[in-house]
């Protein structure tokens, strides 16, 4: 159950953390995450193959399926690998269905907990992105390869944290010619490794909110605030 929280955590926090960047340590670089962010400040929607891989080497794992997001914090993963699993997450709700276990986890999300995962498309985001890193090119500002042997050339952008209240000691965001992001890899306080990559990405597409609408099957358990215990 803690592998899965940090696994859930990573998502929602890195997916939605993706959508704004800042930078003031650079200055050579602050136009560049100003323009980003200013991008993204008109990505009202987007959909794009996802893949996570927890973990590096032999033990790594790997998710793979369709990501839908939506401002200001509407998001959904309908998961191929492992086949049927879905996440959904609003400002107020969190749920994530394991078909595996026919287990169903629901979560209020705390205003804190809101402020984390539905604002980083935003302004309040912005805030929490400067506040919390310190910002800079990871070897650079010119396009290098996505990694080893790959055409694909990115900027690099690498932000470690200021305080230990961070989600992620380290994460590495790869922005690509059309500025969006097309990798980010975190490192978590425990020192595991998460790697996002975001491919074929579609941004503004009108995407209805009922996208966003999970129907739980009837034969599912249900497992309330796995993460925390609701404010009252």
């Amino acid at each position: 159950m803690d592998k899965i929280k940090r696994i859930i955590f990573s998502i929602t926090f890195l997916i939605l953390s993706s959508e704004v960047l800042f930078a003031q340590e650079i200055v050579t670089a602050v136009s560049f995450f100003e323009n980003i962010s200013t991008y993204y400040g008109d990505v009202f929607d987007y959909e794009a193959e996802i893949s996570i891989t927890q973990g590096t080497g032999a033990d790594a794992s790997v998710s793979s399926g369709v990501i839908y997001y939506k401002s200001p914090n509407l998001l959904r993963i309908d998961f191929t690998e492992p086949n049927e699993q879905v996440i959904c997450a609003t400002g107020s709700d969190l749920l994530i269905y394991l078909p595996k276990q026919v287990v169903v986890m629901t979560q209020k999300l705390k205003r804190h907990s809101d402020a984390t995962l539905a604002t980083m498309a935003s302004s309040q985001g912005l805030d929490l992105l400067e506040k919390g890193y310190s910002i800079s090119y990871l070897d650079g500002p010119d396009p290098v390869p996505l990694e080893e042997g790959s055409n694909e050339l990115v900027t690099k952008l690498k932000l470690e944290w200021r305080t230990t209240e961070q989600g992620f000691r380290q994460i590495e965001m790869s922005i690509g010619k059309d500025n969006l992001i097309r990798r980010m890899k975190a490192v978590t306080p425990e020192m595991e490794e998460v790697q996002f990559d975001f491919v074929g990405i579609e941004i503004n597409q009108n995407i209805p909110d009922i996208r966003f609408e999970y129907e739980v099957p009837a034969s599912a358990y249900e497992i309330k605030n796995f993460l925390f215990e609701p404010e009252g």
